[in-house]
This record gives C-alpha cells, sequence and structure tokens, in this order.
C-alpha cells in the first residue's frame, strides 16, 4: 500500500507484495539483486515498515509525467 508524503517532494513509496514482485521482475527481466539499493535505515522505507528482502514501486512525477522506479531493500 502507498505511503502518503510528508512533503511534496518526497515521492510515493510502497512495498511489493511477493506476487508483485514475482511479476514486476519477470517484466524486467530481473533478479531482485540486480535492482538498484535503498539501505533499510533510510528514513522513508522505515516510515512504511519495509523490511530488508523486499522491492519498493517509488512514484515520481516529472514535468506532468509520473514514472515508477523500483529499490531493493537491504540491511544497512
Amino acid at each position: 500500500m502507498a505511503e502518503k508524503r510528508d512533503h511534496e517532494f518526497v515521492p510515493v513509496h510502497e512495498a511489493l507484495s511477493e506476487k508483485e514482485t514475482g511479476s514486476v521482475l519477470s517484466k524486467l527481466g530481473l533478479k531482485k539483486e540486480n535492482l538498484p539499493k535503498v539501505f533499510a535505515d533510510d528514513p522513508q522505507i522505515v516510515k512504511i515498515g519495509a523490511k530488508p528482502g523486499q522491492v519498493l514501486r517509488i512514484h515520481r512525477q516529472d514535468n506532468g509525467h509520473e514514472y515508477e522506479y523500483f529499490r531493493f531493500v537491504v540491511e544497512a
């Protein structure tokens, strides 16, 4: 579930379910370990309660376009 952001410049983060993770990784042709990493002690990661091993979807907007980015949560 996407978390409400505290500031307009903080993009919306959401932890994916295992099913969603499998679908995204299959579509991208990647393994979790190939995704860019984010540390579990990052303030936004702590706020949404994501744990190491989970994959996040980050919703960003640029010039009116929305983009999705994916990150793999790792131990700090």
